[in-house]
């Protein structure tokens, strides 16, 4: 059984690559391989492999960027998905695609649930609705995954910048009024392959969106106090020198720190659904970001 994975230069779709082995014929395909700007080219890699299963991790993530190239963003994140399901509808298999709380604009006191009004509030989070759109609109069996905040030891990404600033400087500043559930590539994707194994075991009758996420909230001034707290195992398992001295993390407004594109102020996610459907329920995201940093110092 061949399963199909996008992105895997990425960070889900490196972890994806591990996680779903068990199960079939992992074929991985970066950008080189499919060019998710070219419909012809996802038609042409699908049609080649027939894969009885794709996970489509791949995104245009420049948050920041994508408020000048639109278009690109777009492409990538609105119009490829929809060309990958109607792939999927075409051979009857099964499409995961993952998308991101910042379909929300924030406004919400509490988690927000799968059938919450979406209102993004930039550019990125407006592709990666149109995406999910796209997927509805193809007719293929899917599941579509919203996520946040996602980090890892790969790649650029919260960690490894927390990490970089520790070595340069003596405070961080960093907001805290925007809160999330920061989540580990590695607890998506090891939820993932549960989920592929429950879709192929037997599959609901139908898939939709779904919220996963780690469990539990926090500011990014929290997060990153707790990868200071943490620098020693953090450089370890980055296979970096460790700060000399560990940083004063200092809480600021999003006004404080203005950036191209607006960001939630609350990105936490109801994951209940995913529970009640298929009986996963991802970690705490302490607990995730312990488990990150141990699992890298474990030999093999």
């Amino acid at each position: 059984m061949k399963i199909l994975v996008t992105g895997v230069s990425g960070q889900v779709g490196r972890e994806l690559l591990r996680t779903l082995a068990p199960l079939g014929e992992v074929i991985g395909l970066d950008r080189a391989a499919m060019d998710l700007e070219a419909p012809e080219s996802i038609r042409a890699e699908v049609r080649r492999l027939a894969p009885a299963l794709i996970f489509n991790p791949a995104a245009y993530t420049a948050v920041d960027r994508a408020e000048s190239e639109p278009e690109l963003a777009m492409r990538i994140n609105g119009l490829a998905p929809g060309v990958l399901g109607e792939e999927a509808a075409r051979l009857g298999v099964w499409l995961v695609h993952y998308s991101t709380d910042y379909v929300f604009d924030g406004s919400s006191g509490r988690p927000w649930r799968e059938d919450d009004p979406t209102a993004p509030l930039g550019v990125y989070g407006r592709s990666k609705l149109a995406g999910e759109q796209a997927v509805a609109a193809s007719g293929c069996r899917h599941v579509v995954l919203r996520t946040s905040w996602v980090y890892g030891l790969h790649g650029r990404n919260f960690l490894s910048t927390m990490h970089r600033l520790a070595t340069e400087r003596d405070e961080l500043r960093v907001v805290d009024d925007q809160v999330g559930a920061p989540t580990t590539s590695a607890a998506l994707a090891e939820a993932g392959a549960a989920l592929a194994q429950r879709l192929l075991d037997g599959p609901p009758a139908t898939g939709g969106v779904y919220h996963m996420s780690c469990a539990g909230a926090v500011s990014w001034c929290g997060f990153a106090q707790a990868i200071v707290d943490r620098l020693p195992a953090v450089a370890r398992a980055l296979g970096a020198p460790a700060p000399v001295r560990r940083p004063r993390v200092t809480p600021i407004r999003t006004e404080d720190y203005p950036t191209p594109a607006a960001r939630p102020r609350n990105s936490v996610l109801d994951n209940g659904r995913l529970a009640r459907d298929f009986g996963l329920r991802l970690p705490h995201w302490e607990a995730a970001l312990d488990a990150l940093l141990a699992g890298a110092a474990t030999p093999g």
